[in-house]
């Protein structure tokens, strides 16, 4: 009961948290893509055709800023094995092991020279492009700045490094790098970097630091260069706002509201039967046993 009593205002506070977050998620992959088969949206994908979007999206409330901006994929698997394991930390950390490669096959040189950053992880970097205005052609600039984490920034990608022969191969991958850039200042390929433990994820692309108010038109321009067509994947660009607990999330909410329940209904149960068929006291009826002869 204790643990009822403590548990569903947690998932009740949580679920209300969530139900303040205000989303709004629109998928573009559909969109310039060819209506015939896969291999024809591919080759549409890797050709230089116009891959320009154009989109309007209405806002269902209010929405006060920071905005944040997520692009979402379904389908694709971070989280497989060979995937994770093509990268090297070591070289994205110093740079004193940029030739440290051996764990980065198959995107680890181009003609006997290094690439940094190496690997599959890096090799694959989302590199679909956004822009957002009003009616009135009010551009609104996008915030890159602290849209990844500090520890990796701080810890895991160095100041000393910087991109070296990265997508110059013969088959590109997805975004290109500023060779100009230090690693630990290039905040789109630190949370590319941070793999996804499931197949859909949303990753933060920029914030966008202005108030939307319910009814407002956004009018979005994007590139849809990243091809997800290869394996059936799903894009889809999201526009939410958060709470003290996060983006929009019911599970917390759910599995809180859930384990209280369990837990009320085990407490009632333990107290109807202690009630109406509590154990009888100095019944020494559960020592005994059948002796047999010759029984202990």
């Amino acid at each position: 009961m204790l643990v009822t009593i403590v548990f569903v205002p947690i998932g009740l506070v949580s679920l209300f948290a969530s139900r303040h977050v205000v989303e709004i998620v629109n998928r573009y992959d559909d969109d310039r893509a060819p209506l015939g088969s896969r291999s024809d949206k591919v080759r549409i994908i890797q050709s230089d055709a116009d891959k320009t979007c154009n989109r309007t999206l209405t806002v269902p409330k209010r929405m006060k800023k920071p905005i944040y901006v997520y692009y979402q994929l379904d389908n694709f698997y971070q989280n497989h094995r060979r995937y994770v394991k093509s990268r090297s930390d070591q070289q994205l950390r110093n740079k004193k092991y940029e030739n440290d490669t051996s764990t980065c096959k198959p995107e680890d040189n181009v003609n006997g020279t290094t690439i940094v950053p190496c690997g599959l992880v890096a090799w694959s970097m989302f590199n679909d492009t956004f822009n957002f205005s009003t009616n009135n052609n009010v551009q609104w600039p996008i915030t890159k700045k602290d849209i990844s984490w500090k520890s990796d920034r701080d810890h895991k990608f160095g100041k000393n490094v910087f991109p070296k022969n990265f997508q110059n191969g013969s088959i590109i991958g997805g975004a290109h790098l500023d060779e100009s850039i230090p690693l630990s200042a290039q905040e789109d390929l630190i949370v590319w970097m941070r793999t996804a433990a499931l197949p859909t994820f949303r990753k933060l692309y920029g914030k966008i630091e202005v108030d939307l108010q319910a009814g407002d038109t956004v009018n979005v321009v994007m590139q849809n260069n990243y091809n997800t067509y290869s394996f059936n994947g799903k894009k889809k660009l999201v526009l939410s706002t958060a709470s003290w607990l996060g983006g929009k999330n019911n599970f917390i909410g759910i599995a809180y509201l859930a384990v209280g329940g369990l837990c009320f209904m085990l407490a009632m149960n333990f107290t109807i039967i202690y009630l109406f068929k509590p154990r009888q006291l100095g019944d020494p009826s559960y020592l005994s046993w059948n002796r047999s002869p010759g029984g202990h």
